[in-house]
């Protein structure tokens, strides 16, 4: 008679812990089970954050000493999945330095305050606040070290751009999602576009106009950081496989501004008829 197959049991934690990791956190953001076990949909989103983690881990390794430690402030926290590993990564140790974790939604900024409270996270803030406000509110300081936005949707990321530059950011660490802005204009536009230029057909089709609409709103967003001071680099998040919006921004502020970037941003805004958005989204 055959044998029935009996399910899986679920592997054992097999992730690359670092020494101190604290378990009883990755348990309360329901990466782990209460049994240490991991799913793969938990799996993926950890991987993201790691990955992501190891390049503010560089960045944050580059600050100057200072008594008061670093800052960082993480727009569009939601559940702070990345604050809360970056604390307990590199800040618990340190004993010094404060992450801000700025969110709209208030139920999950007192989730966060709670959950700080109870991991001993002391220096850890939660806002509940938009970033515009979190430009002018008393309870951030005037300047953050490191900005940061993970998965920030449509202009929430220009949000975070000018909230780093307000603050005077040294580092800007950004992971853009959903542009929508920048394709709404290049539909507005598309029949006047295509009698002028040819190179309207690249947006023609409903889906090209989604997708060039988002490419160009990250090629704008690198060309303004590079004309307000910062050296910019882009590249990959994690592989294609695990998430579609994977694109990753790294600014760090240098303090030459290129005259050639703010050129090359106004002449592109202009080809692609998109001028309005210039003194909103990038205001040289």
């Amino acid at each position: 008679m055959a044998k029935h197959k009996t399910a899986a049991a679920p592997k054992p934690l097999d992730l690359d812990l670092r020494e101190g990791q604290s378990l009883e956190l990755l348990k309360e953001l329901h990466i782990l089970t209460r049994e240490g076990k991991i799913n793969q949909d938990s799996r993926r989103k950890l991987k993201q954050v790691y990955h992501l983690f190891q390049f503010i881990e560089k960045i944050l390794q580059e600050l100057p000493a200072s008594e008061a430690g670093a800052s960082l402030a993480d727009h569009g926290a939601g559940k702070s999945y990345l604050g809360f590993i970056i604390y307990d990564l590199f800040f618990k140790a340190l004993g010094k330095g404060t992450i801000y974790g700025i969110e709209t939604r208030s139920e999950l900024v007192a989730a966060s305050q709670a959950l700080a409270q109870r991991l001993g996270f002391e220096r850890m803030r939660f806002l509940n606040l938009t970033v515009a406000e979190s430009a002018r509110s008393q309870d951030l300081p005037e300047r953050i070290d490191v900005v940061t936005a993970l998965h920030a949707c449509d202009t929430a990321t220009d949000d975070a751009i000018a909230f780093g530059l307000q603050k005077q950011a040294r580092f800007m660490v950004l992971v853009p999602c959903c542009q929508a802005e920048v394709a709404a204009c290049l539909r507005q536009h598309k029949a006047l576009n295509l009698t002028r230029t040819p190179l309207a057909e690249l947006w023609r089709h409903p889906l090209h106009t989604r997708e060039m609409g988002s490419q160009l709103t990250n090629v704008l967003r690198c060309l303004y950081l590079e004309a307000m001071g910062y050296q910019v680099t882009v590249t990959e998040l994690v592989g294609w496989e695990h998430s579609m919006k994977n694109e990753l921004i790294l600014a760090k502020f240098t303090g030459q501004k290129k005259q050639a970037a703010a050129q090359r941003l106004s002449a592109l805004m202009q080809e692609f008829g998109i001028e309005e958005l210039a003194a909103s989204r990038f205001p040289l």
